[in-house]
């Protein structure tokens, strides 16, 4: 049987099918194995891992086997029979296998970092080459791995030369190629039309699912599916329903909703003075809660912020809205809940929002955005000079500050020292600031420069990482102890995300838990602030330290002016869009479904229970109310 598959003019094509079967299947063993204590042990879910993977392999050769199938039709007999053009099969099928290959080597590279198969960081890392083919080059010995990828390549096309050879012993005529490619090419549309990547979903355990899917077709399907339309998608209400209940989860003593049905426009005015101070707020690349000894990290990594905490309004249940670094730019500076797809930072019509930057420029303040690397990356730069910010990135950044450099950018201390002379030059000249600082040390290949830390650069560990980090950020605040303007400026220092997100349910709550300090000794009582906190609320809550009166389009809260019991957070892949309130999350996902569970906030483990119709409306409220000011300009910049 295998011999006349392969005695066909399409026999190509079936080798093809059979090498992408069987490194995928070794791939998903070596992933299996590096899960297995995080994986349901039964049965069902080794069954279903490897049928469904099966499936979705058999999916992926029809995309890989279209220049094979195009090749074998196009090709009359009388060329396609000549021992020399084997040459040309031979080096199509080196491509492929060479292609096949090095995906099975990144995906269980990327597996390690993330444990998931591709999604938008895949996506992201393709488009953004300096960056990440700098990263890779500094993070792993590239000559000794591609001349092992190309080596195992010579092998694989050795090993099925013969197959390949087989093909060309047979006559087919035009007309019956053109039938046998049209079958192919129906096959291929249907594969893409009427599969997608929800099929692989038939486990509680994130891990099971993941190993079910295939890393190439997920990358296709993060890369198609940069924005998902909301209300085709997802569960949904009335939108005049739903902007009732945001209004009374918004309503505050200090704020006066406009009549708009479908805005949460309000005003906010105090009772007492404006505070003029001035905010500098740094964004930690990756800085998980679970670093802190505060929260049982045993390894001392983040020794000064650990000791900052009795010094600071520290927030104890502080959520991030993502797992991406534009996600936590998206939440820190427009204070709204995570849309499907994309974050609005990496979106197009992005320009003239409703940001902490367009706020506090029309107070007159100096708004800067400082990137240590090149804010074209993850589309920063234009989004940040699109609303309110000025733009500095490691291009602006002088020579003298520099200490080291990766594929990232420049070191923390470098962008911190840089900062430092923008406060000065604000100040200066009798203007407020606001800068918005994104570090980019805690990042792989975690390399420093050497004599700062007890840990050496050379050993590139996430422990080094965050450690430089965290006596970056010391050396930082001492230096601006020195400063004439130190105590008129709160201190804000929050993570981005985590370091990882990936748990053994879809979206584990523990994962999302990250630190966040507001630190100004002369202006802001210490105390430990035990509330759940959104990410999303980090911007009004510190106007609302300043007393700032303005005209709000935020949807996060002032957590000091919010009634308690109010208290949410939102939590997000790029496709579950998560709702946690009263140790419960509701997760909506595509083909509008809804689920609902009790959350662990310690293990991240979720247990489903009987829908709560409640949180469920609130749920789609948040999100959906979301989608709509997005797309309808209720969240563009008060002019």
């Amino acid at each position: 049987m295998f011999k006349k598959i392969f005695n066909h003019r399409f026999g190509p094509v079936a080798i093809v099918a059979i090498l992408v079967c069987a490194i995928s299947f070794i791939t998903r063993v070596i992933l299996l194995i590096k899960s297995w204590p995080f994986l349901e042990i039964n049965p069902l879910s080794f069954i279903g891992i490897f049928l469904i993977g099966f499936f979705y392999d058999v999916v992926v050769s029809c995309f890989f086997a279209i220049p094979v199938a195009l090749y074998c039709w196009l090709m009359k007999d009388a060329i396609y029979q000549k021992k020399w053009h084997r040459i040309p099969l031979f080096i199509l099928f080196f491509l492929i296998s060479f292609i096949l290959l090095l995906n099975a080597g990144s995906e269980i590279t990327f597996w390690d970092e993330f444990s998931v198969r591709y999604n938008f960081i895949a996506v992201d890392y393709l488009i953004y080459t300096t960056e990440v083919l700098g990263n890779i080059w500094e993070s792993y010995n590239i000559p000794l791995i591609g001349s092992g990828v190309i080596l195992a390549t010579v092998a694989v096309v050795f090993l099925i030369r013969k197959k390949i050879v087989a093909s060309q012993q047979v006559s087919m005529r035009f007309a019956k190629r053109s039938v046998f490619f049209l079958l192919f090419l129906l096959v291929t549309a249907a594969a893409y039309f009427l599969v997608n990547n929800r099929f692989k979903n038939f486990s509680n355990n994130n891990y099971v699912n993941e190993l079910g899917g295939n890393g190439v077709y997920e990358f296709g399907s993060a890369f198609w599916n940069n924005e998902i339309d909301y209300n085709r998608f997802y569960a949904t209400q009335n939108d005049t329903a739903n902007f009732k209940i945001l209004k009374e989860m918004l309503q505050a003593p200090n704020a006066i909703f406009t009549n708009n049905p479908l805005s949460i426009e309000r005003v906010i005015k105090n009772d007492s003075a404006e505070h003029k101070w001035n905010v500098v707020l740094i964004s930690v690349e990756s800085f998980s809660g679970d670093y802190l000894k505060h929260f049982g990290n045993k390894e001392n990594i983040s020794p000064f912020l650990d000791s900052l905490i009795p010094h600071s309004l520290f927030f104890e249940n502080f959520y991030a809205s993502g797992t991406r670094t534009v996600r936590g730019l998206e939440a820190l500076s427009l204070a709204i809940p995570p849309t499907p797809g994309q974050s609005i930072v990496r979106r197009p019509d992005n320009a003239d929002m409703f940001t902490m930057g367009n706020v506090l420029k029309t107070k007159g303040y100096d708004v800067n955005y400082v990137y240590g690397g090149n804010a074209f990356f993850d589309n920063m730069g234009k989004y940040f000079g699109g609303n309110g910010y000025t733009v500095l990135d490691k291009r602006d950044i002088p020579e003298k500050f520099v200490h080291h450099t990766t594929a990232w950018g420049i070191d923390d201390e470098g962008a911190f020292d840089y900062t430092l002379e923008q406060c000065d030059k604000s100040f200066t000249s009798g203007k407020l600031f606001f800068n918005h600082v994104m570090t980019v040390s805690n990042h792989r290949p975690y390399t420093f420069p050497d004599g700062r830390i007890d840990i050496p650069s050379a050993s590139q560990t996430i422990a080094g990482g965050v450690k430089y980090t965290d006596y970056a950020i010391n050396k930082f605040l001492v230096d601006a102890q020195q400063k004439p303007w130190f105590n008129n400026t709160l201190f804000v220092i929050v993570a981005d995300h985590c370091s990882k997100s990936a748990g053994k349910t879809d979206l584990p709550v523990n994962r999302y838990h990250i630190p966040c300090f507001i630190y100004a000794p002369a202006l802001v009582k210490p105390v430990i602030e035990q509330r759940l906190t959104s990410q999303i609320d980090l911007a009004p809550t510190v106007l609302g330290l300043m007393n700032l009166n303005y005209t709000s389009r935020f949807l996060g809260y002032d957590i000091y002016k919010t009634l308690p019991g109010k208290e949410r957070a939102f939590i997000s892949t790029y496709q579950d869009m998560g709702y946690v309130r009263d140790g419960k999350l509701v997760i909506l996902s595509p083909q509008r479904k809804i689920e609902t569970f009790s959350t662990s906030f310690t293990s991240g483990i979720a247990t489903k229970i009987a829908p709560d119709q409640l949180l469920i409306n609130e749920a789609i409220a948040w999100y959906q109310g979301a989608n709509y000011l997005y797309k309808n300009g209720g969240y563009k910049k008060i002019k």
